[in-house]
């Protein structure tokens, strides 16, 4: 063991005492010292004979392991040792004190008392600071730090006080500037260990060191020496870490801990009450500390030493610990109250006392704690910041005329530190900017910086130099992307907003950190303060807040120009009540409001100013205030009117209210008006400069004589109140006292601030109180008022409120970082600047604010200079590059803005082209060259001058503005060699941004989101289209790169390509109908390609995308009128079908839709081209076509259709006829009619179901056919009735051959819809005729028609008419089950051809269908077919009567001519003759056609006679009652009308006229009247004969004997033996034309004559009985005929005989 371990012994308190005590000895002298030397060996002794208490050493108080007495002994030499004052003693005895407390071997015990023994070592301590020496200087503060450093060891109360005390007076009197510094960070390290536990509330609380460095950050970096910072840090580590302390000191700490705690509620200190003020002894000690700290940074130098040094050092001394406090302060701080309370009754009256001083190391200390308390404390002290933020930072940034650079540059430093807290920026302007009662602060904080970043207005002065002025510029722009860039990143954490640039991120990583770590703190902070006076506030809320703090403000400043249309404003909008007392009240306590126009309103004489100006003055309480106070109270809120009639309106109401207040005062009102009015001019004349001549005393007091009711106010008291005015100016408020800005005014009245900021101004020496000490006691009383109010402080997290802040910041911003990037060429500034427009850009993208975001990307693409890149620098280089980066960071969020982005890229790969030498159109005309001569041509032309010298290079060196499309190829102007160097060296400078970027926007697409993508296409487009539509240089860059980005987002999901193709299709048919042809190939191409990308995807069925994709082909090809475009086209299909055939669903509508307009086009080869391609779908896959929906067949149709309407080619009419035949085939052959399901529910015609048992099911199945069927057979049903015959025969063959070959499939309700729609049309012509003739719409009556139209032209037509029918029947017998429905339809159609008078083929083929029909189905037709058979005949036959009829009435209209005058007509010459000779050719040409028609319709009513009579002979068999009830009405029908028809003898001569006239033959008449009486009258006969049941049903022998006498009748009429009623006159005719015609009449009667008689002769006798008296008369008279044919006579004698004569003998 060595010597220094055996001094004192084995305890550990020996291993520390016992060297020290030994040094002690040695250095001590004998004499002098000699009690000193005797207590310290006796201390020796004593440690050699103690050792450490073995039970619990670490109890022991106050040395370990001793007793107290013990410790007494062995403490008291070091005591002594400190109080010699000599070095050499005093060190050992500092040393050992350092090491016993950093050992932890002084513990246990609290150190406050100063009886205590470790209170006396302390206080010995302290005292040897003031020996001077420099040494002992630093172990006294090495001493003082380990003591409140130890965690053994409570130092509190005075002690404490005492200790910081000792320290502050070695900085301040130290020689030192080591040992200055060294004890800056001695009381540093203190208040961090001290308000560390403050925080924590035990001994134990870990704390950080100090850093020196920082603490030189306002001041004493003068006393740096060398290496003095570095030492200090040093000294301050070592006394912090005591590397030496014992293993067991935790465990100490955390004793001594407890015995505090103990001690405590032994002595009745519980936690409930840990003090008498109800605090911690931490947060006692804490709370003293502070106070006192506030207190010494609040003295201020007296009068007769106004510049003490040592004070000023000290105040900033006090002023860094205090910053020092708050910048390390924790949550305590704000959730409780008493130290909230302490910072708001304290040390906001420190910072509103200091920030009267003009040194600027105050102000940046003041600046520097503004910049904690914003950043920690804002949460409870919302009053007070909103009163500090104008002074301290608001005031200097809005100075821009004359600020000081240091100023400015610390507020900037302030502003940018506090940017960087995200949720800061966004709590100022929430709790302030919208917060009516308090200043615009964010918005004002961003105007200022604008104002600074653009400097002094031009023409001004300035005290900054240029170096000066640029750096302030720069640094307000910093804080603008500061600013800018928190927004955008507290937007991003609250959206979650996933960040997809690393870059970017790496960027902004150290400001989060920074974020980070401030965060820490500010969340507990809120969240323990929240209760408190926060609340979370939504963006609706705060929007109506803000607009109605915008409101007021609108109506402030109309106010501060015309006060009364600011009043009514503001009544009118409901912010301010219309009475009186409450606008009175708005303007006593509304900030902003001009003083002036306050006066002036309340001067006013109109009724309402006054009430208002009564009502304010009535507001006062001058109770017991002395004049001279009165006024300054009343003046205080408005500033006097100049006119003298305004102010005596004033006065005078102010004296009413003095008098009344203070009614003792003086005898009248009328004294204190005069008095009032006095004292205001002895205001003006005693501290107005311009007036010389000064009001005496004297003159004051003599000008009031005799005011008071004729009696002299007291002279004493005029005296005092001469003196009071004249020492003590009536200041009324001035609003340009500060060069500051309006709208700083308009809010620094808020809380008197306008009286603090005047004396900040105004101040030039460090006096606080003087002549302005009442503004800040006024401002004092307001801190306590407020701290007693709740000042609610909003909280957001509504990202919707960044809304209200872009409006705000976003002209300023885009202001300042214009002019900067406009004006600066510095790189850092540029790089400032785009930084804040990419952020800028980001919030206002996100947000959806079209305006802003739209201002910011056009300026960023206008600073770009590709549109004038001869002026090009690397500033405008670094805006492209800016742009690249927010098309690919923001893309998903640009929108409208991507059209600027895109433009940029476009012309940035312009520009790349020319310095390639390659000409601008030159992808777009020029043909392909090969890879080796692209290299070659790159390398040789690549930006050299030969290249350039182009005329549309020259356009882009002569440059345009940015909002042209196109450069100006054609502009006159010359181009400079100098130019020409800049663009080229320009170009170079585009090297930096290489084709990867460029393509990787492009490429980034597929990363963009739903809406996004559809943005960037719709603007691609528009880009595109300004490239093409350029009329000198046309590209397709941009039109590539459509290609390209479709390319890419092909994988998108349907949804979103749906809405992406809308743009793309409507693009695409726009070029593709250009007249650009070689644009319009090259999309055309394009889409080709796309389309057979896409058609790679598989397609679901009842999709209908690929349709939408391939729709501009359709588009395209129906409206080109472009031949080339429309083949490509055509090539186009043909290749995706050949190629893509398999994966063509709804597709396949859009390729018979180009085919279909193909087939139509005129050009042969597009027509022969198409249907190449038609055959090749039809035959190889159709299959294919009829796997999707039914519409997709019927385009197939009617594409095969339109092919067979071409006029080039009837083979190729017919070809297509034909495949409509394969097409049946093969629907027929796949089953696909029946069996398969529909797959939609489209084209069906409603069909009438007569079967109530069809269910449903059924109508589904019809409605399957109708998918494929009933288009195919639709589409030959119109081909039916094409003009060419070929066509027209073959497609009616094909239609029924297809019926007939595949019916068998049809159920009868499809069979339904097939005579609707396929074969029934087949006949409308035919139909629409018959109807024309009904109507009796002959239009060939007309002579014109009969001109055009021969008779003979239509033999075609009747020819295809005649197979239709024939085919129609046939059909009919073959389905006749399926179809029976149909036949009362089908008979109608037959009908038509039997009636038709025109032709003779008609009517045959028509008369041989029904009687085919009605052989071939003779024994399944029911009795009500057979009927409707006959029936229809009937209607055929009286339908057809009517006609004659009409041709018989207009033959009446024409006028005959005599035959004699037809043979006599060549005589005449004249030209009268010859016109009347014209007109009368032309009647006799129409009565020609009449004759015509109606022999041809007696022919067509003797055919139906025939077939009815045919029909009933070969099927009577088959005919019940109803079917032979309907031939008898035929019959007679027909018998009764011929005989009407030949009665009508005047019309009949006339026609017999006519056709003598015109030589050609009558129309038989008496022939058909003949023949349907004899049909009648054999039907009759014969059905008595055979049918007895059935003619006694119908009682025909009466209807045969009527008959048989009509026809008697009708013979005796034409013999002249009619009735007598008849006349003379008739009868005499008849005598007349006896002689011409009534032979041969009665001649061709003669027949009809016999068969009576033959029927008469074959009754029965009993019937002739009972029918003889009608008949007996008409007998008689045949005997008077002169008879042609005798055998008339012998029959009628043979009834006289045989039938007669019986009955009456």
């Amino acid at each position: 063991m060595t010597t220094l371990q055996t001094l004192g012994g084995s305890s550990r308190c020996g291993w520390v005492l016992g060297p020290s005590l030994d040094k002690i000895i040695k250095n001590a002298s004998w004499r002098k010292h000699s009690s000193l030397v005797a207590a310290c060996k006796s201390a020796l002794d004593k440690l050699e004979s103690l050792a450490d208490d073995a039970t619990s050493p670490a109890s022991c108080t106050p040395l370990y392991g001793l007793s107290s007495s013990d410790a007494e002994l062995l403490i008291q030499p070091l005591i002594m040792a400190l109080g010699t004052a000599s070095p050499k003693v005093v060190e050992p005895a500092l040393d050992c004190a350092f090491r016993l407390f950093s050992f932890g071997i002084i513990r246990g015990c609290e150190i406050k008392e100063s009886s205590s023994l470790v209170f006396r070592l302390v206080d010995s301590v302290c005292k040897c600071s003031s020996l001077g020496d420099e040494a002992i200087e630093l172990d006294v503060l090495k001493v003082l730090l380990s003591a409140v450093r130890s965690p053994c060891v409570y130092v509190r109360g005075d002690c404490l006080v005492y200790i910081v005390k000792t320290c502050y007076n070695v900085y301040l009197s130290g020689r030192s500037g080591t040992n200055q510094i060294c004890a800056k960070a001695v009381l540093a390290q203190m208040m961090i260990i001290v308000f560390t536990r403050v925080e924590e509330n035990s001994i134990l609380a870990n704390f950080k060191n100090v850093i020196v460095f920082e603490l030189l950050e306002f001041s004493d970096r003068n006393l740096n020496e060398g290496s003095s910072i570095h030492f200090s840090q040093n000294f301050i580590n070592e006394i912090v870490e005591a590397k030496q302390s014992p293993a067991d000191m935790k465990l100490l700490s955390v004793d001594l801990q407890n015995v505090l705690n103990n001690s405590k509620e032994e002595t009745g200190e519980g936690k409930s009450e840990p003090s008498p003020s109800g605090y911690s002894d931490f947060r006692e000690d804490g709370f003293i500390l502070y106070r006192n700290l506030c207190k010494l940074s609040m003295k201020f130098s007296s009068n007769e030493q106004s510049d003490d040094q040592i004070l000023l050092r000290g105040k900033i001394l006090s002023l860094e610990l205090l910053n020092v406090i708050m910048a390390n302060a924790g949550p305590i701080w704000c959730s409780n109250e008493r130290f909230l309370s302490t910072i708001k009754q304290y040390l906001c009256v420190s910072l509103l006392k200091n920030s009267t001083l003009s040194v600027m190391t105050i102000f940046q200390l003041l600046t520097a704690i503004f910049h904690n308390l914003l950043s920690k404390f804002r949460y409870g002290l919302k009053s007070e910041i909103g009163i500090f933020f104008p002074m301290l930072i608001l005031r200097v940034l809005e100075n821009v005329l004359q600020p000081s650079f240091l100023q400015k540059m610390t507020v900037l430093s302030l502003v940018e530190k506090f940017s960087q807290d995200s949720q800061g920026i966004i709590d100022i302007f929430v709790n302030y900017d919208c917060d009516v009662d308090s200043p615009n602060i964010f918005e004002r904080t961003v105007n200022g910086l604008l104002k600074t970043a653009q400097g002094p207005p031009p023409g001004s002065t300035t005290s900054l130099s240029p170096a000066q002025d640029t750096a302030l510029r720069l640094e307000s722009v910093k804080c603008l992307v500061r600013i800018i860039k928190s927004m955008g990143l507290w937007m991003d954490k609250q959206l979650k907003v996933v960040d997809s640039n690393p870059q970017k991120s790496s960027d902004n990583e150290n400001m989060k950190d920074n974020i980070n770590i401030m965060d820490e703190t500010k969340l507990s902070d809120y969240d323990l303060h929240t209760e408190a006076n926060s609340e979370l506030s939504d963006a609706a809320t705060l929007e109506k807040r803000r607009a109605y703090k915008l409101e007021i403000q609108r109506g402030i400043a109309l106010f501060n120009k015309n006060p009364s249309k600011g009043i009514d404003f503001l009544i009118s909008n409901k912010k301010v009540g219309s009475s009186p007392e409450k606008v009175a009240s708005f303007l006593k306590s509304t900030p902003g409001l001009s003083e002036s126009m306050i006066g002036d309103y309340f001067g006013e004489r109109e009724e309402f100013p006054m009430k208002v100006m009564h009502a304010y003055v009535d507001s006062f309480n001058f109770d017991r205030m002395g004049f001279g106070e009165a006024i300054r109270f009343f003046l205080r809120g408005f500033r006097l009117p100049g006119e003298a009639q305004k102010i005596d309106r004033i006065m005078e109401k102010f004296a009413e209210r003095y008098c009344k207040c203070n009614p003792n005062a003086f005898t009248s009102a009328d004294t204190a008006y005069v008095l009032a009015y006095s004292v205001i001019m002895l205001n003006t004349d005693a501290h107005n400069s311009m007036v010389k001549d000064k009001m005496s005393k004297a003159d004051f007091i003599r000008n009031n004589r005799g005011i008071d009711g004729g009696k002299n106010l007291p002279e004493l008291y005029l005296s005092t109140l001469y003196d009071d005015i004249v020492k003590n100016e009536i200041q009324m408020s001035t609003e340009s006292c500060a060069p500051q800005s309006r709208q700083g005014n308009s809010l620094n009245k808020l809380l008197g601030l306008d009286g603090i900021l005047n004396l900040v101004w105004k101040q030039s020496d460090e006096k606080a109180m003087g002549a302005n000490g009442y503004l800040i006691k006024h401002i004092q009383e307001q801190f306590k008022a407020k701290s007693k109010s709740e000042d609610i402080y909003h909280a957001v997290t509504d990202p919707t409120i960044l809304k209200f802040m872009v409006e705000v910041c976003w002209g300023p911003m885009l202001a300042a970082f214009s002019v900067t990037l406009d004006k600066s060429d510095d790189k850092e500034a540029s790089a400032q600047c785009m930084e804040g427009f990419r952020h800028a850009i980001h919030i206002t993208s996100v947000m959806g604010m079209q305006t802003q975001r739209d201002a910011f990307v056009t300026t960023v693409a206008k600073f770009t200079y590709l549109h004038c890149a001869a002026d090009m620098k690397q500033k405008n280089v670094d805006a492209v590059k800016a742009i690249i980066s927010i098309a690919i960071e923001d893309g998903n969020y640009l929108q409208e803005a991507w059209e600027h982005i895109l433009t940029c890229l476009s012309r940035f790969e312009h520009l790349q082209l020319l310095g390639e030498g390659a000409p601008p159109d030159a992808p777009l005309l020029n043909s392909p060259r090969s890879e080796s001569e692209d290299k070659s041509s790159k390398s040789s032309s690549l930006k050299r001058k030969e290249a350039l010298q182009n005329p549309a290079v020259m356009a882009v060196v002569r440059g345009g503005s940015y909002d042209s499309t196109s450069t100006r190829a054609k502009s006159s102007g010359l181009v400079s060699p100098e130019q020409i160097n800049n663009f080229i060296s320009n170009l170079h400078l585009l090297d930096q941004i290489g084709n990867f970027e460029l393509n990787h926007i492009f490429g980034h697409s597929q990363r963009l989101n739903s809406d996004a993508i559809v943005s960037f296409v719709t603007a691609l487009c528009k880009v595109a289209m300004s490239e093409l539509q350029s009329t000198t240089e046309p590209r397709v860059f941009s039109l590539t790169k459509l290609v390209e980005v479709a390319h890419y987002n092909m994988n998108r999901i349907r949804l979103v390509w749906s809405r992406m193709w809308s743009v793309l299709s409507e693009f695409f048919v726009s070029v593709g109908l250009s007249e650009n042809l070689s644009a319009a190939i090259f999309v055309m191409d394009s889409l080709r390609q796309l389309a057979m990308k896409f058609l790679e995807r598989e397609e679901l069925g009842n999709y209908n995308f690929q349709n939408e994709f391939m729709k501009p082909f359709v588009v395209v090809m129906q409206s080109s009128s472009s031949p080339e475009i429309r083949e490509l086209i055509v090539r186009c299909i043909s290749q995706m079908v050949l190629s893509r055939f398999s994966n063509i669903k709804s597709g396949w509508k859009s390729v018979f839709m180009v085919l279909t307009a193909a087939a139509a086009d005129e050009r042969k080869t597009i027509v022969l081209l198409a249907f190449e391609t038609m055959e090749k779908i039809v035959r190889e896959y159709f299959t294919y076509i009829t796997e999707t929906e039914a519409l997709t067949f019927t385009d197939c149709v009617m594409c095969l259709v339109t092919f067979t309407n071409n006029k080039f080619n009837d083979d190729v009419s017919l070809n297509a006829i034909a495949f409509l035949r394969f097409c049946a085939v093969k629907l027929a052959d796949d089953g696909i009619a029946w069996n398969e399901k529909s797959k939609c529910d489209a084209l069906c015609h409603p069909v009438t179901n007569s079967d109530d048992d069809l269910g449903s099911e059924t109508s589904a199945n019809k409605s399957n056919y109708m998918h494929f069927w009933d288009p195919l057979l639709s589409g030959l049903s119109t081909l039916t009735l094409d003009p060419r015959p070929p066509v027209r025969k073959s497609a009616l063959e094909v239609l029924f051959n297809i019926l007939k070959d595949h019916g068998h499939l049809f159920p009868q309700p499809f069979w339904n819809s097939i005579f609707d729609s396929a074969i029934f049309p087949v006949f409308n012509s035919t139909k629409e005729a018959a109807q024309k003739d009904d109507d009796g719409n002959d239009d060939r009556l007309s002579p014109k028609a009969r001109g055009s139209t021969p008779l003979d032209g239509n033999d075609s037509e009747y020819e295809t008419n005649a197979l239709a029918g024939e085919c129609l029947v046939d059909l009919f017998v073959h389905f006749f089950d399926q179809v029976r429905p149909q036949h009362r339809r089908v008979l109608s159609i037959l009908a038509i051809f039997v009636r038709d008078p025109n032709q003779a083929g008609p009517s045959n083929a028509g008369v041989a269908a029904l009687m085919r029909l009605a052989t071939d189905l003779k024994d399944k037709l029911s009795d009500e077919e057979w009927s409707d058979i006959f029936l229809c005949l009937h209607d055929a036959a009286g339908s057809d009567l009517p006609h004659i009829t009409k041709l018989l009435e207009k033959m009446n209209c024409i006028e005959v001519p005599d035959a004699s005058s037809h043979n006599n007509g060549t005589d005449l010459s004249s030209d009268h003759a010859d016109a009347s000779e014209n007109d009368t050719d032309k009647e006799m040409q129409t009565a020609a056609y009449i004759i015509s028609q109606i022999k041809n319709h007696i022919a067509v009513q003797l055919l139906i006679i025939q077939v009815v009579t045919d029909l009933y002979k070969m099927h009577w068999q088959y005919l019940s009652l109803n079917p032979v009830s309907i031939v008898l009405d035929a019959f007679s029908s027909i018998a009764r009308r011929s005989h009407e028809l030949n009665s009508n003898q005047i019309l009949l001569s006339k026609v017999e006229k006519a056709c003598s006239y015109l030589e050609i033959s009558c129309p038989q008449t008496v022939h058909f009247e003949n023949d349907s009486y004899h049909n009648y009258l054999n039907f009759l006969h014969d059905q008595l004969a055979h049918n007895a049941a059935l003619s006694k049903e119908l009682d025909m022998e009466s209807k045969l004997l009527q008959t048989c006498n009509e026809m008697l009748q009708m013979y005796l009429d034409c013999a002249g033996f009619g009735h007598k009623d008849n006349g003379s006159k008739n009868s005499q005719s008849y005598c007349v034309s006896f002689a011409s015609g009534q032979k041969e009449e009665l001649a061709a009667r003669s027949p009809l004559v016999l068969s009576v008689m033959r029927v008469l002769v074959g009754l029965e006798r009993d019937s002739f009985r009972r029918y003889i008296s009608p008949l007996f008369p008409s007998l008689v008279d045949l005997i008077r005929v002169k008879h042609s044919s005798r055998e008339v006579q012998h029959f009628l004698s043979n009834i006289f005989q045989s039938c007669i004569g019986p009955i009456i003998m």
